[in-house]
């Protein structure tokens, strides 16, 4: 936990005059400068912000919205506060972040990383290790036999021998980690939870070492990311996730951008909406179920469902 005692600890900061401009609601906040937005951020990771101005600047966040200027300067602050994982010679590596896990529906996240894996992508999930009232992506993995690594150099070892790691959040950045815990505190998310699903932690954080999947739950947060990664040097497929996680709803079709140097690219319009054949998934979201449709699914027991199909050859293409 931050408090005043530990703030003082590191150096003190002063948040006020930056609070003054994004506190005024809905009507009368202001963005930030980028710069300034970094700034503030970089104290906040550093644990120099008392408790009292922490919770002040997340619900002022959480009311007025980040621009994509302000998303770019936490960005640059965060990317500092992650470990850095080596790229793998010759090949971009896929970046599928995982923080949501499965409310109702069963969580494919592992699916699709493994059956990236299989068609030669190397392949990085990183997220939560639990997600109260959920199942997360870490958790199907440790079932499947497949436990986060212990270290980001571990994982890197993991990404150039097997081709798929797999990585906590506390382990990728424990500052990050612990702005996210202050959901348990405030009871809603914050804007880490935004960044999280924006992090390329791979070499320098450029667009040459990975292909990142994003995905958006609302039409206008959409408008954001794309505006955000349009205005920086990107490779990110962007679509409307599963229930938050950046997998394709097995049951229909969905719309996939590809947005790299400036440009956008549609690799699937989603324009048919429910598939052909919708296949027999597992109820709710059980994890023993979960984990043996996938099994099922990776030995061919099961066909793959067809908007997962669809999001592996948009990689590939992405990817390529």
């Amino acid at each position: 936990m931050i408090t005043d005692a530990t703030a003082s600890l590191h150096g003190s900061f002063s948040a006020a005059r930056y609070i003054k401009e994004i506190g005024r609601g809905v009507k009368g906040a202001r963005p930030l400068p980028r710069a300034d937005v970094e700034t503030l951020f970089e104290a906040m990771l550093q644990g120099r912000v008392s408790d009292i101005e922490l919770g002040a600047i997340l619900m002022a966040y959480r009311i007025k919205g980040e621009t994509p200027e302000e998303l770019a300067g936490m960005l640059d602050a965060a990317h500092r506060h992650c470990a850095p994982l080596a790229p793998v010679a010759g090949r971009r590596v896929v970046v599928i972040p995982s923080y949501n896990g499965a409310r109702k529906q069963p969580n494919l996240v592992p699916l699709l990383a493994l059956l990236l894996q299989r068609a030669g992508l190397p392949v990085l999930v990183h997220g939560v290790r639990h997600f109260a009232g959920r199942i997360t992506s870490l958790e199907l993995f440790d079932a499947l036999g497949l436990p986060p690594s212990p270290s980001a150099s571990a994982a890197s070892d993991a990404l150039a021998r097997d081709g798929l790691a797999v990585l906590a959040i506390d382990t990728l950045s424990p500052a990050l980690d612990g702005l996210l815990a202050r959901r348990e505190v405030i009871g809603l998310r914050n804007s880490t939870h935004t960044l999280v699903k924006m992090l390329q932690p791979v070499g320098d954080h450029g667009p040459e070492a990975a292909l990142q999947l994003v995905s958006y739950t609302h039409p206008e947060y959409r408008d954001t990311l794309s505006a955000f990664f349009a205005a920086r040097p990107a490779n990110v497929l962007l679509t409307r996730g599963t229930e938050g996680e950046a997998v394709a709803d097995a049951r229909r079709a969905g719309r996939i951008e590809h947005l790299c140097a400036g440009r956008t690219t549609l690799l699937a319009s989603g324009a048919d909406g429910s598939v052909a054949a919708v296949p027999t998934l597992p109820a709710g979201t059980d994890q023993q179920a979960t984990v043996a449709y996938i099994r099922a699914v990776l030995a061919g027991e099961e066909p793959v469902p067809e908007p997962l199909a669809q999001q592996i050859e948009a990689v590939r293409q992405a990817a390529a």
